[in-house]
């Protein structure tokens, strides 16, 4: 229950049923209506506003007049021409840009400006004051062309028609010949001023042109004399330069091959002269295969030489020495074939070397002719980059003074004719009828806006009020269960007490003195109805642990509690019960008068010496079953006093004795008191007055007795006005219930229509 006092239901999260919405719509219709006198007001205040306003203005007349935009201008010169000034035709006209561009032209400054000077509005009183002719003359006046020339943009509008190339002009002015004037003066200015524009941007273009026809004809001649003196000065003809660089491509191409073949046998004879120098003089048969193949000669003495050394061996091997005349032929012969071999060996690695020189020559050769060609293919891209440059300057100018001379004739030929894609579809009308004021609609839109307006007040007023009126609010903003209400006591009636009168007003009649007691004293009213109402409510809120103890208190003062307290006590006596009523309002007690007790029995002096309550004829009242023990003397620390044991133990001597004990408590948002009681009995009744007790104040007092741990049963609204609308569903309390008690012989009383009664003392 913490937690829904904390976090009441917002209105959003009510309305997402469609059931709900419908009830929100009813509730306001409900608030409006019940402020029924602010929405009025306010609406009528509005409409007879907006009315005497508008009755009161001048009329205003408009002209009208219509532009058409030629997307496809005359040409004499053909469509290959283009014009210097896009009027229509081209990019500009596939683009809106253009279209918006004309618009702001037609209503700016300079057009103003045009027209107030052939006109002489700025020395015109009637234009000035926007006063039709027939208006008493005015003062004269005179402003500068700029003042009189924005008073002129202020009444002029452009509109374009959609889906189409047309513009409507529209100018308001209090005289309607004045209005069409300005506007035919505006359409002729804002016509010749777009040709002379384009006449002005052409004739622009033209002297451009020339002065670049003369320089760029300067230009190309420079150019042409610097590419003749460059080929002049470098021996070039006029041939193509891609042809001589291919002509070098395949020089340097079969160079490349021919240095490539020579390097190829460079790399054999350096071979074979390496294998050769490996040969060992001592040993001239170990010959590498290769020469061996290659020279006839080297196979006929290596077989020589084997022939005489296997005769010399067969000699030594027969027996013969060395000293032995053929052995000795045979080593000589061995010898002289030796030196022979040698020789030939020697004559063969020097004409490898021989070869290796001549091929090395040949490739020193060779790429000395292929860096001149790649020289002379650097030149010749050298040459090229300068002479393409050059080229390239001659005809580029070249190109440019064909455009700017053929542009200038036909630019030439433009100027001489004047071409305008701007006419006049209609001319501007003479208005009949006035455009404002707009009687009817002013007055149809004065009395909605009023409707809406006061509809809005009264929402408005509704919203500040921040006091409980209603048990829907009770129940919604506290988070508490509603027990019920108590009719508001009409004061007037006091003086027509148990009077006829008061009865034919269907208003409750009661004694001046003690409208406390009036469940006793009028069992049969709607109060004494609403009481027993919340005695029941309270009996079946826990009918098997009734509440035996029931603390009555407020969140402020002057809230009701005593007289709720009085009534509920009175109503449950009724029923039977034998109740206790205490007062421990320690500080403004009020329970002493109400039933005419003395001071020398209260709460105060019974918790001194519990023996005085013990005789019940000193607590008894004029209400059978209902005892009332006062405050007795006031003490100076009643908190204290109420938290103390022998308080306690008070109340249990009560609830021993009593079926029901029933306690009267100070404010809970003023003091303490209140929120100490709620600790020691089985629940707190919170009493909030309508119409007088906020939202937060209440959330408050129920704030104070949540944090000290009270059980809070129920909410009372007291002092309700049963005669407001907000209460139709609680009229059975009123005075019609009086009706259903009335004697046989009594007339049946009217229905209530007087003004509400105001609410009960505390």
């Amino acid at each position: 229950m913490a937690d829904e006092l904390r976090a009441p239901p917002t209105t959003a999260a009510r309305s997402d049923a469609p059931g709900e919405r419908a009830i929100d719509l009813v509730a306001t219709w409900r608030t409006v209506s019940k402020h029924w006198a602010i929405a009025l007001t306010t609406m009528l205040f509005v409409a007879l506003s907006v009315t005497f306003y508008t009755l009161g203005q001048k009329k205003i007349y408009q002209s009208t007049a219509t532009l058409q935009f030629d997307p496809n201008p005359p040409r004499p010169l053909g469509r290959g021409v283009e014009t210097v000034v896009d009027m229509g035709a081209g990019s500009y006209w596939n683009n809106r840009e253009y279209y918006e561009t004309q618009y702001k032209v037609m209503r700016s400054i300079r057009v103003a400006l045009a027209v107030v000077a052939q006109l002489n509005l700025h020395n015109d009183a009637y234009f000035l004051k926007d006063l039709p002719r027939d208006a008493a003359a005015p003062a004269p006046m005179s402003v500068s062309p700029e003042e009189a020339a924005e008073e002129l943009r202020e009444r002029l509008a452009v509109e374009p028609v959609k889906d189409s190339r047309l513009a409507i002009i529209r100018f308001n002015d209090a005289d309607r010949e004045r209005a069409q004037r300005i506007l035919s003066m505006l359409m002729d200015v804002y016509i010749e001023q777009n040709l002379d524009d384009a006449l002005t941007s052409t004739n622009s273009a033209v002297d451009w042109l020339r002065t670049q026809l003369d320089k760029l004809k300067t230009d190309l001649e420079s150019s042409e004399t610097s590419l003749h003196e460059y080929k002049k000065s470098n021996n070039i003809l006029d041939i193509d330069f891609e042809d001589k660089t291919n002509l070098l491509r395949e020089e340097m191409k079969q160079i490349n091959d021919a240095l490539t073949a020579v390097r190829t046998k460079r790399e054999e004879f350096a071979a074979r002269s390496h294998e050769l120098a490996k040969v060992d003089p001592n040993n001239p048969l170990d010959l590498p295969a290769s020469e061996l193949i290659q020279s006839p000669v080297l196979q006929t003495l290596r077989a020589r030489h084997e022939e005489c050394v296997r005769e010399r061996d067969a000699l030594i091997g027969s027996g013969k020495g060395e000293n032995h005349p053929d052995v000795r032929a045979a080593i000589e012969r061995v010898a002289a074939n030796r030196n022979s071999l040698i020789a030939e060996i020697k004559n063969v690695q020097g004409a490898v070397n021989r070869d290796l020189a001549i091929v090395r020559r040949q490739e020193t050769g060779l790429a000395g002719l292929l860096e001149g060609a790649k020289k002379q293919a650097f030149e010749l891209n050298s040459l090229k980059i300068e002479y393409d440059r050059l080229r390239r300057t001659k005809e580029n100018t070249e190109k440019l003074y064909q455009i700017v001379l053929e542009r200038t004739k036909e630019s030439d030929l433009q100027r001489m004719m004047r071409v305008n894609n701007i006419r006049v579809l209609d001319r501007p009308n003479l208005p009949l009828e006035a455009i404002r004021p707009r009687v009817a609609l002013n007055i149809a839109i004065g009395i909605l806006a009023g409707l809406l307006l006061g509809i809005g007040a009264a929402l408005a007023r509704a919203m500040l009020d921040r006091t409980m009126r209603t048990p829907d609010e009770v129940e919604r903003e506290l988070g508490l269960p509603f027990l019920g209400l108590l009719p508001e006591f009409d004061r007037k009636d006091r003086a027509e007490a148990l009077s006829g009168k008061a009865r034919r007003r269907g208003k409750l009649a009661v004694p001046p003195s003690r409208p406390e007691l009036i469940v006793h004293e009028q069992p049969k009213s709607g109060i004494a109805e609403a009481a027993r109402a919340i005695r029941t409510n309270l009996l079946f809120m826990s009918p098997d642990q009734p509440y035996k103890t029931l603390l009555i208190a407020s969140a402020g003062p002057a809230e009701g509690k005593t007289t709720v307290g009085c009534c509920i006590a009175v109503a449950m006596a009724q029923a039977g019960q034998r109740v206790v009523l205490m007062d421990c309002d320690l500080r403004r007690p009020r329970l002493h008068a109400i039933f005419d007790k003395g001071p020398e029995i209260g709460v105060t002096s019974a918790l001194l010496d519990d023996s005085v309550i013990d005789d019940e004829n000193a607590l008894k009242t004029e209400v059978d079953n209902l005892y009332v023990i006062p405050a007795g003397p006031i003490p100076p620390n009643p908190a204290e006093l109420l938290h103390s044991d022998r308080f306690k133990a008070l109340l249990r001597k009560l609830q021993g004795r009593f079926d029901r004990v029933i306690i009267d408590s100070p404010p809970i948002g003023a003091v303490t008191d209140g929120a100490v009681l709620s600790t020691l009995v089985d629940g707190t009744v919170l009493v909030v007055r309508a119409s007088a007790t906020t939202h937060d104040f209440a959330r408050h007092g129920i704030r104070a007795l949540l944090d000290v741990g009270g059980q809070t049963v129920g909410v009372v609204l007291n002092a309700a006005d049963l005669n407001r609308r907000e209460y139709g569903a609680y009229h059975y309390y009123g005075d019609k219930r009086e009706g259903y008690y009335r004697t046989p012989d009594e007339p049946t009383p009217p229905d209530p229509a007087d003004a509400p009664p105001p609410p009960l003392p505390n």
